[in-house]
């Protein structure tokens, strides 16, 4: 099983030659941008016909594999923090393979071919486009006063594949402390962890209100909201389509918060015949949509 790394933005630092058919001629490649930027066709074999990323990739790694066989074509240098897990945690050498993606469903494997501690370079092997499976989950969630729950929350978030966490300023909500660095590391870290490609999309805090008359805040066929006062509720349920659902803070929303969300269209739901901390209800809720019961 091949270590992963997370690279944000990325430059190759060479070129790839043009293939002996003088099909297709190189371009620089970010990881953040998809197969089909990366390699453009050559003004002799331009036509009306569109690729798909699929197969521009497929025709990308065919070339690397076939220059692979007298030079490295393609060659990526990591950061210091990267250079210095995978050399000196890890102990990885000179020909070593790794998993190399930036979050947006790029997964690249890449061989060791310099083994410096701060500037570990890599000569890429394959490109993959890795599409998302699953149901697409938002979770909307009141910042928890204690930040560690919170931080629990969006790791277990990620490692079940959520696509999305809004976090919510409520009337009850206690702290609006929000160190988005930090909890943006703690998601890169649980990508890799669970060995994924798509990395959780975190939005800044928002006012509950606000979002709420925001007509269309997020995508979603099904909206719900979890709330503990007694009344009509119906147990929430795995649905394939896209969802979004509210979680609300420690005391739960007030019941001006419950009537404007239901006058939104929002469905009433309950997670169980136990009270759970915010944290707790927001994980219980996107195991639920996420992979069913």
């Amino acid at each position: 099983m091949l270590p992963y790394f997370y690279i944000q933005e990325l430059q190759l630092n060479s070129k790839i030659s043009e293939s002996d058919e003088g099909i297709f001629t190189a371009v620089s490649l970010a990881v953040d941008q998809p197969g089909v930027n990366v390699m453009s066709p050559s003004p002799e074999t331009t036509g009306n016909d569109e690729n798909t990323d699929t197969e521009i990739s497929n025709e990308f790694n065919a070339a690397v594999k076939k220059e692979r066989r007298k030079r490295p074509v393609v060659t990526i240098t990591l950061d210091e923090t990267n250079s210095k897990h995978a050399i000196q945690v890890l102990r990885m050498k000179i020909g070593d393979q790794m998993h190399l993606t930036d979050g947006k469903g790029h997964l690249i494997t890449a061989s060791i071919v310099n083994d410096h501690r701060k500037h570990c370079q890599v000569s890429v092997d394959v490109i993959e486009p890795k599409e998302k499976g699953g149901a697409t989950v938002t979770v909307a969630v009141a910042l928890t006063k204690n930040t560690s729950r919170f931080e629990w929350f969006l790791e277990k978030a990620a490692e079940l594949g959520v696509s999305r966490v809004i976090p919510l300023i409520t009337k009850r909500t206690e702290t609006e402390k929000f160190k988005e660095e930090r909890l943006h590391n703690i998601l890169v870290s649980a990508m890799l962890q669970s060995q994924q490609t798509w990395l959780l999309q975190m939005s800044a805090p928002v006012d509950f209100n606000k979002f709420i008359a925001d007509p269309e805040p997020v995508p979603a066929a099904q909206k719900y909201i979890a709330h503990c006062i007694e009344t009509d509720k119906q147990y929430l349920k795995y649905s394939s389509s896209p969802s979004l659902i509210l979680i609300g803070p420690e005391g739960d929303f007030t019941p001006e918060e419950i009537e404007a969300a239901l006058n939104k269209g929002y469905q009433p739901v309950t997670l169980g015949e136990t009270r759970l901390r915010t944290e707790t209800a927001g994980m219980v809720a996107a195991t639920i949509l996420r992979i069913g019961h």
